[in-house]
């Protein structure tokens, strides 16, 4: 079994956060492959389906994003899941929007949900770091990351998360090069503005 974790913060409030991008991502891939009905299970939300013939567990934590790991542990205990195969989808403010990388272990860059989760599991599970950008000054990070996505950013951000589950197939089989470089061609990122200008 595999695990699928997207992070973010459970209430409307916070729906359009870009701190949520996690639970979009959870979403889009639930409705993308017919996963059953949400449960209320592991302090959190839990679905289930199958993508590329294996069984997948979708897990939306709802401890709040600082207490992730609690629910992340318990499932992929209750389930045995190898951390090898668990997968966790979630805003990366080190890359610019609209991009998306996969890699396993290494730090959390400041990024309490994946706090959580490693001292919990430990480091060597596999993250997708979803670019949502960084504003550019340090003191302006929780605004941005506790902020809704503006309107412009959803010509980019719809078709990225659509691109994301279309492409999860790939995370199943363990092909993440092939997982990145499906997202990129199905949703290419945005052009920057200035460069959009420079073109014109």
């Amino acid at each position: 079994m595999h695990l699928f974790v997207g992070l973010g913060n459970p209430g409307a409030r916070y729906a359009g956060h870009r701190h949520n991008v996690g639970f979009m991502v959870a979403d889009a891939i639930a409705g993308r492959y017919g996963f059953g009905v949400p449960r209320k299970k592991f302090q959190g939300a839990v679905s289930e389906g199958r993508i590329a013939g294996e069984k997948v567990l979708l897990l939306k934590p709802e401890t709040q994003m600082n207490l992730s790991g609690n629910s992340v542990a318990a499932a992929a205990r209750f389930y045995k899941v190898p951390i090898d195969k668990v997968v966790v989808f979630h805003d990366e403010l080190d890359l610019a929007p609209g991009k998306v990388r996969v890699k396993t272990s290494g730090g959390e860059a400041g990024h309490n949900g994946l706090r959580s989760i490693s001292s919990h599991l430990g480091k060597d599970y596999r993250r997708v770091r979803i670019g949502i950008g960084h504003p550019g000054d340090k003191a302006k990070v929780t605004g941005h990351v506790l902020g809704d996505f503006a309107k412009a950013d959803k010509t980019w951000l719809e078709p990225l998360v659509d691109a994301i589950a279309d492409s999860a197939e790939w995370l199943v089989t363990g092909d993440d090069p092939r997982f990145m470089s499906e997202v990129a061609r199905l949703a290419p990122p945005p052009v920057p503005a200035e460069s959009s200008a420079l073109s014109e």
